[in-house]
């Protein structure tokens, strides 16, 4: 039988305590999900929905859910935190595999929709804008990321409130990756307007020289469709000129990645805390800040294991299948 510690609403370490005692406090409501507990063999507190076999007991009738009124930057701020990127990562893992059929789905139907929105947001205009003067190209590009969050930022509030209660073991249900349109749609597309703004301005001088020098070349390729030798001719001039903005792009990539893993927590905030989008932001910022090179870390490898888990995938779906399939 495991043995936990708790730390109790009056800042107190309690403990050892067995785990029917703390499916017992739950049950009382004495201990919620966001409740800070460590089994023994744990190095640091963590929330108690992060642990799996508590899960159940958060879905029973009596068990007492995480507050979910408006909150306030002030609750947090003088709170701390350990991230352990190993721990993180691992139980990410354990609690995706318990509950990798909403998961997997509910992220499929989000990034589908914003895939099928940003389709029919560009058809309109994409292959007119080519031809277009380079400030209107430019200017389109902050035009359509505007418009996108439109969508984007109350639908991936809602995949964010899916995982949020999947973590916490609470019910939940493939129907809430829309639930940002009915709540806080304002301030989830105002969140996500706010971020997407900012890294545009970041990027905004490798737009520049993408547009100026690649741009003509590309636009120049897609009118010689049917002139291969002139395809072939024009395409060191388009390596030449990628490689030269290269330089451009790294230098706009660390103001840019600096501010996404500063405010990535803006939209769950908004949509689990109900935070106004300032709030969030400002909160999201200053406790980023407290371990940003830890949060930029666990925020590297979660893409890494993603681009990773996408790859092979892909390979899966189109590598060659054996000569005995196909008989």
């Amino acid at each position: 039988m495991a043995n936990y510690f708790v730390i109790g609403g009056d800042g107190k370490e309690y403990g050892p305590v067995t785990d029917a005692d703390v499916r017992q406090w739950i049950s009382e409501g004495r201990l919620n999900a966001e409740s800070r507990v460590k089994a023994e063999s744990d190095a640091e507190f963590r929330t108690l929905g992060l642990f799996p076999e508590f899960a159940p007991a958060f879905r029973a009738p009596g068990a007492s859910a995480p507050i979910l009124g408006p909150q306030t930057s002030a609750d947090f701020l003088e709170r701390d935190y350990e991230l352990d990127i190993g721990g993180c990562i691992s139980r990410g893992w354990e609690i995706y595999k318990g509950n990798f059929g909403i998961l997997f789905a509910s992220s499929l139907i989000a990034l589908l929709l914003l895939g099928v929105c940003g389709a029919v947001f560009n058809l309109p205009f994409g292959n007119a804008v080519m031809a277009a003067p380079l400030a209107l190209r430019i200017g389109y590009g902050c035009f359509y990321s505007a418009v996108l969050t439109l969508v984007s930022g109350p639908l991936m509030g809602g995949l964010y409130l899916v995982y949020l209660k999947t973590i916490r073991g609470q019910a939940t249900s493939i129907g809430e990756v829309f639930a940002g349109f009915q709540r806080a749609y304002l301030h989830l597309f105002l969140g996500s307007l706010a971020v997407s703004l900012i890294n545009f301005a970041c990027m905004a001088p490798f737009n520049f020289v993408w547009q100026s020098r690649v741009g003509p070349l590309l636009l120049q390729m897609q009118h010689m469709q049917n002139d291969p030798t002139g395809i072939q001719n024009i395409l060191p001039q388009v390596l030449s000129a990628t490689t030269h903005s290269l330089p451009v792009l790294f230098i706009c990539l660390l103001p840019m990645t600096f501010f996404t893993v500063s405010f990535q927590f803006t939209l769950p905030l908004i949509i689990d805390k109900q935070m106004p989008v300032a709030e969030a932001m400002k909160t999201s910022w200053r406790m980023a800040l407290k371990h940003w090179w830890l949060l930029f870390g666990l925020t590297v490898i979660a893409g890494l294991v993603v681009a990773l888990a996408c790859s092979d995938a892909a390979s899966a779906c189109f590598s060659p299948r054996p000569s005995a399939w196909r008989r």
